[in-house]
């Protein structure tokens, strides 16, 4: 592998056993105090290991292609590039930063439902072959500017639990497969399997049932067309809860089985991207504006009053927002709940807060009500689980400043990359050794990615 990482400005802390996560943010905390109060995310690379061993204990023989949207911070791509994990990206860029790392064309798979002809041009540059297609335009687009691409047919799947025009956003029907085929076949373009894809926040498994079916007749369907199909890729929506992964495991590998046994030639692979890297990453944020207002202001519309009009209500606003970290917030409901640094009484009293970004603006709300100890300006508070969809590129609204980045990787972590022998030499000269007993600064012991 190439060392792209050689000439960027990141490193990782090495701590020792007596060291936690918990010490790098009070050393974190510490040395901001005093140089700017900046928000910075702590990232636990030990975790993105732990997670791989888990894909191989109860998904393989599936392969996992990491979706690089969701976090492309350089200390995960050169991770998950070492553990031999394969890559889906959406973009040009994505596709030259894993191409980077010296991951070969064939572990790329290019996945925007709605591609750049320049882009196409550039993957069939590249050598990256392997796309997703869901219409007939997408497949003429394709077959202008990339005639030796092989593709996917993106279907459709149905949760009824979910909303609908959601679901069917991207993905094509069975009966419109047999149109794209017939088209494939007069422009003379591979198609090579089939993709779906069920959301995370489905709740109802059966939608796996019904996907690898449909995916099998689709199968069915290319044998008439004479197309040799040799891939089926079951997409995202890993949580990384263990229990959901192996609810997953429980339905489909039956199903697996069956539709596409190891004998067929099919290559099974999957795209978990919040999966690696939700919990290994940390943000932590500064209050920077307090005010105190009126309860039925802060109260969501519809909830009833039951508290003593005397307590003080606060507003706090924090130097990180929908506009930059928590942008995800947008358009879902954030999955994490704000813990205070600082040590505070256990019988101490909790009053009704609502969490901002610095925007001042009425959308950049990250935490409409909560129960805090009153804080002040100054104070810190803490994100668990910001790994996912946190950490790409981020807006510069309102003169918005990224946070930092330090990575950290456990003894125990490092020791298992090493016993496995998936640790490169251009990776281990990231590291440095974190003695846990002396306060740490970014110059001396993590380099950060800003």
């Amino acid at each position: 592998m190439k060392g792209f990482l050689e000439d960027a400005n990141y490193s990782i802390g090495l701590l020792d056993e007596g060291a936690t996560l918990a010490d790098v943010i009070d050393n974190c905390i510490y040395e901001h105090t005093h140089t700017g109060k900046r928000a910075f995310y702590v990232g636990d690379l030990g975790k993105l290991v732990k997670k791989n061993i888990q894909w191989q204990n109860m998904m393989a023989p599936i392969k996992p292609f990491y979706p690089v949207r969701c976090n492309s911070t350089p200390g995960v791509l050169e991770i998950l590039g070492t553990l031999g994990v394969g890559f889906a990206c959406s973009s040009k860029s994505e596709m030259a930063l894993v191409q980077d790392l010296g991951i070969s064309p064939e572990n790329i798979i290019y996945t925007n439902p709605c591609k750049q002809a320049s882009q196409i041009k550039y993957a069939a540059k590249a050598g990256i072959n392997i796309m997703t297609c869901d219409s007939d335009i997408e497949l003429k687009k394709i077959a202008r500017n990339h005639p030796n691409a092989k593709l996917l047919l993106h279907i459709a799947t149905e949760d009824i639990n979910a909303d609908e025009e959601m679901n069917m956003k991207f993905g094509t029907t069975l009966k419109n497969c047999r149109h794209l085929m017939e088209c494939a076949k007069e422009l003379g373009v591979q198609i090579v399997g089939v993709k779906f894809h069920v959301s995370g926040f489905c709740k109802e498994l059966q939608t796996y049932i019904h996907a690898i079916s449909d995916a099998r007749c689709v199968f069915d369907m290319a044998e008439e067309f004479g197309f040799k199909m040799n891939m089926l890729d079951i997409g995202g929506g890993f949580t990384g809860s263990e229990l959901q992964l192996e609810e997953v495991n429980h339905v489909i590998r039956p199903l697996l089985d069956v539709y596409f046994p190891k004998e067929s030639g099919v290559d099974v692979i999957a795209e978990p991207g919040c999966y690696y890297v939700s919990s290994a990453f940390t943000l932590v944020v500064n209050i920077i504006a307090k005010k105190t207002v009126e309860y039925d202001k802060l109260l969501p519309s519809g909830v009833e009053q039951t508290r003593n009009d005397d307590e003080p209500v606060f507003m706090y606003y924090i130097n990180d927002g929908v506009y930059g970290s928590f942008a995800s917030k947008l358009s879902e409901k954030l999955n994490t709940i704000p813990e205070v640094h600082k040590k505070y009484k256990e019988d101490e009293p909790l009053f009704a807060s609502s969490l901002w970004g610095p925007s001042c603006d009425e959308l950049d709300q990250i935490v409409e009500n909560c129960l805090l100890p009153e804080l002040s300006v100054g104070d810190w508070l803490i994100f668990g689980n910001m790994g996912s969809g946190t950490l790409g590129e981020q807006s510069t609204f309102n003169d918005y400043q990224r946070p930092l980045i330090y990575y950290m990787m456990s003894f125990s972590d490092w020791d298992e990359m090493q016993d496995a022998g998936i640790a490169s030499d251009t990776l281990m000269k990231n590291f440095f050794f974190v003695p846990s007993c002396i306060q740490l600064s970014p110059e001396d012991r993590f380099s950060t990615a800003a």
